[in-house]
């Protein structure tokens, strides 16, 4: 949209040119010098008002306003602090900004009902307008653009438009800090629950070297008996890979819940070095790839960046056709070797069969909603809870809207070996 700074006459410019006009007339038809001059400074005020603020708006319309705004951090999580500072500049001291009336638009679920409360620095040549948000939805959305006016100093015409753009602000899910230290075993439980080859103890943290490895890490021995470089790895690359399935409802308060449950469990898994994906939501093509641990936390934020855009299903079609879409990929991709972490609800026959045939090749963990704080389980929820537990899913109910970290302590506390989280 063209940003256009429009002038109009105020309506103590409208009274005063109406006067004006008037003792004008009246000084020309009685022939009395002093009405009409009168009344021409009367028009000349408004005149020159209008003039100025023509000028000062066209002005505006080429650049002569310059603005910048931040959002600080950014991305931002659900019920964390950001603030948005918007900072506005006359280019060649064309425009005094003191005297420069201001207001910020932003979008409801960045600041809940509490409002906006900004304040503002102004100078002849520069201002300032900061205030917080507290985003209370994931998502998008919009600040901007900035509502700029300006009246003359008679206060007879005025000019006012919008300045900038909107920005987009993303809003990530809550996400809860899970505990995994304790819960764990080592690497060589894992190798074993799958019936993999234990390696010998001189191999089993060695791999291939690979274009960008640091040399230090190379295993001279071992690179000499194989007559090719050999690296130590760190034991956590050893780990095997997790997809975590996010099932997602119609419903904005169990869908926000689960998106909130599946990205703790994918950065909990993420931070004790397992090779984390999130699948589900649409999510598809290259989005569908494992995050690599790393220590500057880039793994952590294309995780929480897949989450913004993830949207409701219009329907139970679309849903069903999600997930199966999910369990295809991992059916195809997983080669039987990975944790797969599921929160879901309650499923169809076919969409409920896929997944649990998942279990056969896999070891599955799956967190399944069962009813809201207003309304009991369904029927749907039910059995899916106890089917993928009957086909040898470690399975935890859990109600949308409760601690995530008593979810997950529950499902940890499920049936199943806890050394297979290796």
């Amino acid at each position: 949209m063209a940003e256009v700074r429009r002038v109009q006459v105020t309506p103590r410019g409208l009274a005063l040119g109406i006067v004006g006009a008037g003792v004008t007339l009246v000084g020309v038809l009685l022939g009395v010098q002093v009405l009409t001059q009168a009344g021409v400074l009367l028009l000349g005020v408004l005149g020159y008002g209008l003039a100025v603020l023509g000028a000062q708006a066209r002005s505006a319309n080429r650049g002569g306003l310059q603005l910048v705004r931040r959002v600080t951090p950014h991305p931002v999580s659900v019920g964390d602090e950001a603030r948005v500072e918007v900072e506005l500049t006359s280019a060649g001291g064309v425009h005094r900004l003191d005297r420069l009336e201001v207001a910020e638009q932003a979008a409801r679920e960045l600041s809940g009902s509490v409002g906006l409360r900004a304040r503002v620095r102004r100078s002849r040549g520069r201002l300032t307008l900061s205030y917080a948000i507290h985003p209370v939805h994931r998502g998008r959305w919009s600040v901007g653009p900035l509502q700029v006016q300006r009246q003359d100093l008679f206060g007879v015409a005025r000019w006012h438009g919008p300045l900038g753009p909107p920005v987009k602000v993303a809003v990530r899910p809550k996400v809860v800090r899970l505990d995994m230290d304790t819960r764990t075993a080592s690497t060589d439980v894992d190798r074993a629950a799958i019936g993999t080859r234990m390696p010998a103890a001189d191999d089993a943290s060695l791999r291939d070297y690979r274009p960008g490895d640091d040399l230090r890490r190379v295993h001279w021995r071992t690179s000499a008996r194989r007559a090719e470089l050999t690296v130590r790895q760190d034991e956590r690359a050893a780990r095997r890979p997790v997809t975590v399935l996010l099932d997602l409802p119609d419903d904005d308060e169990a869908a926000e819940w689960s998106i909130s449950a599946a990205a703790s469990v994918a950065l909990a898994l993420l931070r004790t070095g397992h090779r984390v994906r999130l699948l589900g939501g649409g999510i598809v093509g290259a989005a569908a790839d494992h995050h690599r641990p790393d220590v500057d936390g880039t793994a952590a934020d294309a995780l929480l960046d897949q989450t913004v855009d993830l949207v409701l299903p219009p329907n139970r079609m679309t849903r069903d056709a999600w997930l199966r879409a999910a369990v295809d990929t991992l059916g195809q991709q997983g080669y039987g070797a990975e944790l797969v972490f599921a929160v879901v609800g309650g499923l169809d026959a076919d969409a409920l069969a896929a997944l649990a045939r998942l279990g056969d090749a896999n070891l599955g963990w799956a967190m399944v909603r069962q009813g809201r704080q207003h309304r009991p389980a369904t029927d749907d929820e039910t059995h899916t809870l106890e089917a993928l537990r009957r086909a040898g899913w470690r399975v935890a109910g859990v109600l949308p809207g409760e601690d995530v970290a008593a979810a997950w302590d529950r499902l940890l506390g499920a049936e199943m070996p806890v050394a297979s989280l290796r």
